[in-house]
């Protein structure tokens, strides 16, 4: 033992820790102490019950719920597990007052003490009127409760569908009020009302009818009716769920709630097209009564036959009425004959005068064919052909002139003829298919072909020879014209001016 320890100086600045004897408070590490902790406070608080405001609710990805619970003067923070979470039989929202039965736990990550809550309710019907109002507020906001989304029900649906326990009485009180009131066929689907996953069941069974084809195997309902009996709110809690409410919204068939009694009202009733008081008359709505149709089709079937007989003898009284105001025959054609008997006086005069008329005429006409005036005619017709008749003389004219016109073509075409030159010695100089026209043509080609009379050979060009020197005659009178061919010799070039 040191000697400041036992003169009883202190030793709480020194800079190791030492054991000291008869200490019974050994260090913990922090991991212990949180664990002594965690033990000693689910020991002390292994089932507890909380009353409090839900304050920041999460809903995590893994199905855990995250959450506070607090009252005015004090928070926890709580925590519940994905299997508790599935189990719960509303749907936590912040500000619903609730109790929560759990056990305290600590989280040593962060030294904080919180609450794992295994079941969680409602605290008394006044927080879930509150849901519940909380509820109508948002799906109202939405327009989900709109009477402008209300769709007519069908006068007479082929076919129901009910969505409703099949157990229950309320299934038994729509078949039995149907049969009497009108036989309609009824396609049953059939769920929970109650209980842990009935809003589910409810909410599928409504899109199921809802997605049906026309057509289809099992007949498309015309109408749905979504039914259950009375009960305490809590029993009835199924049909506020907001899946379900949405899946009445966006049916496409038109729907009635029957759920509960009179007094009691659900969200679903809000949200469906239209509300009956009990099951028994949603059947009532839904259907019209056969004895009542059959005497109403009597009844306007007797109508009917009284209009049509009322409106015959009406006609007949206008049409008696009319026919005493109308003119006889008699009157409407004495007119027509006075006419037919004018007519029929003036018909022989007036064939009289045409026939004098016609023999004046046909004596004016004869009287102008005389033998003398037929022969000029024919006279001065036989001078129009005999001037019209083609003479020998004028088609032997037409025909030199074009044998001279032919013959000059004859000498023109053989004039310009190119292999012509080549009969009298000449050759024509190609480079490929250009004619060679002058000395740089040719050195600018290298090689080119002379065409004679008898064929082509090929020619290399090597260099540009002197140019000869033109004839005397040509240098002393370079405008002298050429001479001309004596007459009658051949030459052996034609004239291409010549004709």
């Amino acid at each position: 033992m040191s000697p400041e320890y036992e003169a009883g100086y202190d030793v709480s600045g020194r800079l190791l820790a030492e054991e000291r004897s008869g200490d019974n408070a050994p260090p913990l590490s922090v991991s212990e102490l949180s664990a002594l902790l965690k033990r000693a406070m689910e020991d002390r608080f292994g089932h507890v019950r909380l009353r409090g405001e839900i304050s920041g609710f999460k809903r995590a990805g893994s199905g855990h719920i995250y959450l506070c619970l607090k009252d005015d003067n004090a928070v926890i923070d709580g925590v519940m597990w994905k299997g508790g979470a599935a189990r719960l039989p509303f749907a936590p929202q912040d500000g619903v007052e609730v109790i929560a039965t759990g056990k305290l736990t600590t989280y040593p990550g962060r030294s904080k003490y919180q609450i794992v809550i295994d079941r969680m309710e409602l605290a008394g019907e006044g927080a879930l009127m509150a849901l519940l109002e909380k509820l109508k507020q948002k799906l109202a906001a939405e327009g989900l409760f709109d009477r402008d989304r209300k769709r007519r029900l069908p006068f007479m649906p082929r076919v129901i569908g009910v969505v409703t326990s099949p157990t229950g009485a309320v299934i038994r009180d729509i078949l039995h009020r149907l049969a009497d009131r009108c036989p309609t066929q009824v396609l049953l689907w059939p769920v929970l009302v109650q209980g842990q996953g009935a809003a589910e069941q409810v909410a599928r069974a409504v899109r199921g009818f809802s997605a049906m084809q026309p057509g289809g195997p099992i007949p498309r309902p015309d109408l749905v009716i979504v039914a259950r009996g009375g009960g305490s709110i809590e029993d009835l809690w199924s049909f506020n769920e907001e899946i379900v409410v949405r899946a009445v919204a966006e049916c496409s068939i038109p729907i009635i709630s029957a759920v509960g009694h009179e007094t009691d009202t659900t969200l679903c009733d809000y949200a469906a097209d239209m509300r009956a008081p009990t099951p028994t008359a949603a059947a009532e709505m839904a259907v019209p009564v056969r004895a009542e149709l059959l005497a109403m089709l009597t009844e306007q079937g007797l109508r009917m036959d009284r209009a049509v007989r009322r409106g015959a003898a009406q006609a007949r009284e206008r049409l008696d009425m009319q026919a005493r105001l109308m003119p006889t025959p008699d009157t409407l054609l004495a007119p027509q004959r006075q006419r037919l008997d004018q007519l029929s006086d003036g018909l022989a005069s007036a064939l009289r005068h045409r026939i004098a008329d016609a023999r004046a005429h046909l004596g004016q006409a004869s009287g102008a064919l005389r033998p003398a005036l037929l022969r000029q005619y024919v006279s001065r017709a036989a001078e129009r052909v005999a001037r019209l008749q083609l003479r020998p003389d004028y088609l032997e004219r037409v025909y030199r002139d074009r044998a001279t016109a032919f013959d000059r073509l004859s000498r023109l075409f053989t004039s310009v003829n190119p292999d012509l030159p080549l009969q009298r010695g000449f050759a024509r100089v190609m480079a490929g298919d250009r004619l060679v026209k002058s000395v740089a043509d040719a050195q600018a080609a290298g090689a080119v072909s002379l065409h004679f009379r008898d064929g082509a050979v090929g020619a290399t060009i090597e260099g540009a020879a002197p140019l000869e020197k033109p004839p005397a005659e040509a240098i002393s009178n370079p405008s002298r014209p050429p001479r001309k061919p004596r007459e009658g010799k051949e030459t052996g070039q034609q004239d291409l001016f010549s004709r």
